[in-house]
């Protein structure tokens, strides 16, 4: 698993050094350019942008994974999206990014070069039909009371929910990917697979050991609601990676606190999900006995 030594970095917090203080009018006037790339012909942001491009030329490569055509290329880095990875830049968060290798819904994943190795960079999608049905997740959740309505606030929220949900799953020591820096709709993450290509997913591997990968993961459940207070909400195969045989859990975004009111539902339909898998797998195990052991797993360990 290639582990670099980072600091996980809030940029949307952090006071702006001397060199970015122009940063906010930036903002302003992009946002107010009437065609979506005449902005890059000011002077301004000229060099800006030749810098950014010299950056993402790998995404347009060619190879055995799915490159971004020009269509979708446009789609995912506009221009707020290039500001946002023009700043992790310029802080060493982020070099080159090199290929795609995850899309969803919500966002790409790429492949990309910090200054101190392999990185993930989880780039959000900006479009309204995208978040819309995210809200679920998001309100009730204490942490993030008094949210604005507006899309980009949406979007921004979301980002730093994943960021916050890593961080916490980490300090519980539980396989996540190690998060790194984030600013607006931009996470770096560790970057878990080799130089080749991302580690496969559960679902798209045999398992030497499926009762181990059940158990393992059964834990994960186990102390993301005891030690962490979170639930996942959308466990799955899909959302876990095999790294040398481990499962390394993904896609944390929408896990909630236990204070969500939706909390037991979610945990309840992750408990069930993996007992499906892992059934499906010779696992000999009932969603009631998964369950049992789920809520009653400090006392057991007394």
């Amino acid at each position: 698993m290639a582990r670099g030594r980072h600091r996980s970095t809030d940029y949307s917090r952090r006071r702006r050094d001397d060199d970015d203080e122009e940063d906010p009018d930036e903002f302003k006037i992009l946002e107010k350019a009437d065609k979506q790339w005449a902005w890059m012909k000011e002077s301004k942001f000229k060099r800006m942008f030749e810098e950014i491009e010299g950056g993402l030329e790998g995404v347009l490569g060619t190879g055995q994974f799915e490159w971004v055509d020009r269509r979708v290329f446009d789609q995912v880095f506009d221009r707020l999206t290039l500001l946002s990875i023009y700043k992790l830049m310029k802080a060493g968060s982020i070099d080159t990014i090199e290929y795609p290798i995850a899309r969803g819904k919500e966002a790409h994943v790429f492949y990309a070069k910090s200054l101190e190795g392999p990185v993930a960079v989880k780039i959000f999608h900006t479009s309204n039909a995208v978040f819309k049905n995210l809200m679920q997740y998001i309100e009730g959740d204490p942490r993030f009371g008094g949210l604005k309505r507006r899309h980009r606030d949406l979007v921004t929220i979301w980002v730093r929910k994943e960021h916050r949900n890593l961080m916490r799953l980490k300090k519980w020591n539980l396989n996540v990917p190690e998060p790194l820096a984030v600013f607006n709709n931009v996470l770096v993450m560790e970057y878990i697979g080799v130089e080749d290509g991302p580690a496969p997913k559960l679902r798209d591997v045999e398992v030497e050991d499926y009762e181990g990968v059940f158990d393992k993961l059964l834990e994960f459940l186990c102390i993301s609601w005891h030690d962490a207070k979170l639930v996942h909400a959308d466990f799955s195969p899909y959302n876990v990676l095999m790294q040398d045989g481990e499962p390394v859990v993904i896609d944390v975004g929408q896990a909630v606190a236990l204070a969500h009111p939706s909390a037991n539902e979610f945990l309840v339909r992750d408990v069930t999900r993996l007992v499906e898998w892992g059934n499906k797998q010779g696992v000999d195990i009932t969603v009631a006995e998964a369950m049992y052991e789920v809520l009653h797993y400090r006392q057991e360990e007394e």
